[in-house]
């Protein structure tokens, strides 16, 4: 199977509604840890770009990623704008000119991206970040795949890894970012980066899941 251009398209349409729809509680999480300020900064970046998705019709996966990219580094606060735009910056590069995606170049994507986000952050798994639900989900996203899976199946169990790591970062000691001040009492805490970075590939699913 394959993803196309226009799924690429609707998942950032339902990523972005997913944002809106959770603004509130993001910033309650971020409120514990960190600046109160992840919710309401993700829904602007997102809002943005949701009302330049139908400008991007006509254009290829890669130059649509950057787009998405170029928006979040330029209209959203804190880390999430430059962690995200890197993500983004970097999973266009590994798509560039494509219009559609197999599992080869999913995973291509999932893996630049990654890598991006560690380059840019820092931060490594345990230590309470949206690393700790990326990794281990691009992790098994390609050991499905290299088992003779298709993408639904190998999102399915990568959303279910990345869900897991989003609960196992409550009883983690932060150690990256604002939360990182608080030492002790960042434990028992759902990191916010986390959970967004959940919703994001909890979104990819969705869209290729109707497609079954």
């Amino acid at each position: 199977m394959k993803v196309t251009q226009a799924q690429i398209l609707q998942w950032l349409q339902v990523f972005a509604d997913k944002i809106e729809q959770n603004k509130e509680y993001l910033t309650e999480l971020d409120a514990a840890i960190g600046d109160a300020d992840h919710g309401i900064n993700m829904q602007r970046g997102w809002k943005k770009i949701s009302s330049q998705l139908p400008t991007l019709v006509d254009k290829d996966i890669g130059s649509i990623l950057k787009t998405v990219s170029m928006t979040l580094i330029s209209s959203v606060g804190g880390a999430s704008g430059p962690l995200y735009g890197t993500w983004f910056l970097r999973a266009s590069a590994a798509v560039a000119g494509k219009q559609e995606l197999t599992e080869s170049d999913i995973l291509e994507l999932l893996q630049a991206g990654l890598a991006g986000v560690l380059q840019r952050g820092k931060a490594e798994l345990g230590d309470k970040t949206m690393v700790d639900v990326l990794s281990p989900a691009v992790v098994k996203f390609g050991e499905v795949v290299g088992e003779g899976n298709n993408i639904c199946q190998a999102l399915q169990q990568a959303v279910t890894v990345a869900e897991h790591g989003m609960k196992e970062t409550i009883p983690m000691l932060a150690r990256k970012g604002r939360a990182s001040y608080l030492g002790e009492r960042s434990r028992g805490h759902q990191d916010p980066g986390a959970t967004s970075a959940y919703f994001m590939l909890q979104s990819l699913l969705v869209v290729v899941e109707e497609t079954q």
